[in-house]
């Protein structure tokens, strides 16, 4: 990895085809966060959520190619509900018996815009995976980490959890994530 840090208007897809940031990198499960909501009662509420922990990997490759991986316990979400909490980790919903991770696997990450990527890969949870499209923004960066957002549009159907009596669940959630990266 390069250790000259990038200047504040630095141009992301310029840094990378420079070999800046290339090699290995591990999620630092710390200063990273998961969340989710899902409409509820017909659109008159909203489910707030979050999991707790992490793990995960990212790579640089020469030519500034970059993949990487975000392992999440299925079993630490939590909504401040125990009895809803019960219910998602439930074979209705994430079955963490049998499915104890969610797996987002970034296969592809292509400068979109100075400090944007557009990531291409798979979506595992619940024992179904699925192509998953997404923008990622890069909110820090130096030579010793990188903090990306990015906001991950879910068809709940895709993944079998499908559950919602009187159809009071929208089918769709909306996940939040905040990944910090340091050199492995």
């Amino acid at each position: 990895m390069t250790d000259s840090p990038p200047g504040p208007s630095a141009n992301f897809d310029g840094l990378l085809n420079s070999g800046f940031g290339q090699g290995a990198w591990k999620l630092d499960p710390v200063t990273t966060a998961v969340t989710f909501a899902v409409k509820h009662l017909w659109g008159a509420i909203t489910v707030h959520g979050s999991f707790g922990e992490f793990a995960g990997d990212g790579a640089v490759g020469d030519g500034g190619t970059i993949s990487g991986r975000l392992v999440i316990k299925a079993s630490s979400l939590s909504t401040k509900n125990k009895k809803r909490d019960t219910h998602l980790r439930s074979k209705d919903f994430f079955d963490v018996e049998h499915h104890g991770e969610i797996v987002v696997a970034v296969h592809a990450a292509k400068p979109m815009s100075p400090l944007s990527l557009k990531c291409t890969g798979t979506l595992e949870a619940a024992g179904y995976v699925e192509p998953i499209a997404f923008t990622a923004t890069v909110e820090g960066l130096s030579a010793q980490s990188v903090t990306l957002r990015a906001e991950l549009i879910v068809d709940r159907s895709k993944f079998g959890m499908t559950w919602s009596p009187l159809h009071m669940s929208s089918m769709v959630a909306k996940a939040n994530v905040v990944a910090r990266f340091v050199p492995a």
